[in-house]
């Protein structure tokens, strides 16, 4: 009987019962930079101990140009591999009518199921915020005319990324990556179609997230890992992989009353949804 630690502080004794539940579930990493130069030398080895911890299929962001092209060949190549296209804020200073173009190119092909890893990021402001509002409101009126959901960073911006929401994202799908539990960005999911990508930070010790995820809807969740990036506790500060969505489910699914059935069950059924609309 192995003994497994988990984030939370809490210790969960791994029998038959919840090892045969692992198998059964069914997960799905909605945000895994699988296109990351991190993963260069073994990709294969990581989808193989992702795959050993039912983590079955992945959404695989762009964000710059190469990265996109990257994730629509993994696409390409991977039936359970699905491609989102965009430019990260970062590098929004880059985007141009050709950068566009070469979404919408991207955009017609199969495996490529959403616009993204598109927003705001005032953290860094690596791209002046003008800019990077602008390019925003272009990665929405991208996913409008292809009729694609779109994949959202914020970063410290809550109220300018509310604001061009209100104003330019009715009718669209968007999932709110990384969601870190701003109360105004949850208000906001009664008024347009929000998924919360929910990752590490429900995790952490002393994360407002783990109290207020209670007050997402259900049918509004998603598992993510943003790997390599934001490993959960207690793997912080490793490089993280698309394995460990489990152990953020496990959290998750502790902090809904819920079984990790039921939890995947839930969020694979929320993710057809964002993907295909209802």
């Amino acid at each position: 009987m192995a003994i497994r630690f988990f984030a939370w502080g809490g210790r969960v004794t791994e029998t038959d019962d919840t090892r045969q539940a692992r198998w059964d579930a069914t997960l799905i990493d909605t945000h895994v930079h699988l296109n990351s130069p991190e993963f260069v030398t073994d990709l294969d080895e990581v989808l193989e101990r992702a795959r050993a911890a039912g983590v079955q299929r992945f959404l695989c962001p762009g964000y710059d140009l190469p990265s996109s092209r990257g994730a629509a060949e993994l696409s390409r190549r991977e039936r359970n591999i699905h491609a989102a296209v965009g430019v990260h804020p970062h590098d929004a200073r880059l985007y141009d009518d050709a950068t566009e173009e070469a979404l919408e190119s991207l955009l017609e092909q199969p495996g490529v199921v959403a616009v993204g890893e598109t927003g705001l990021d005032y953290h860094y402001d690596h791209s002046p915020r003008d800019v990077q509002r602008h390019v925003f409101r272009r990665h929405l009126q991208l996913a409008r005319r292809h009729n694609q959901p779109v994949v959202v960073h914020n970063r410290e911006s809550e109220a300018d990324l509310a604001e061009i929401l209100e104003s330019e994202a009715t009718g669209l799908r968007l999932v709110l990556h990384a969601f870190g539990g701003a109360r105004e960005l949850i208000a906001l999911g009664a008024e347009l179609d929000l998924f919360y990508g929910i990752g590490g930070f429900v995790t952490f010790k002393n994360h407002p997230l783990a109290e207020r995820v209670r007050d997402l809807p259900r049918s509004a969740l998603l598992l993510e890992t943003d790997a390599p990036y934001l490993s959960p506790h207690p793997m912080r500060g490793r490089r993280n992989e698309p394995a460990r969505v489990e152990i953020i489910a496990r959290r998750l699914a502790e902090l809904l009353d819920m079984s990790l059935e039921e939890l995947a069950t839930l969020t694979t059924r929320n993710f057809e949804r964002f993907v295909r609309g209802s």
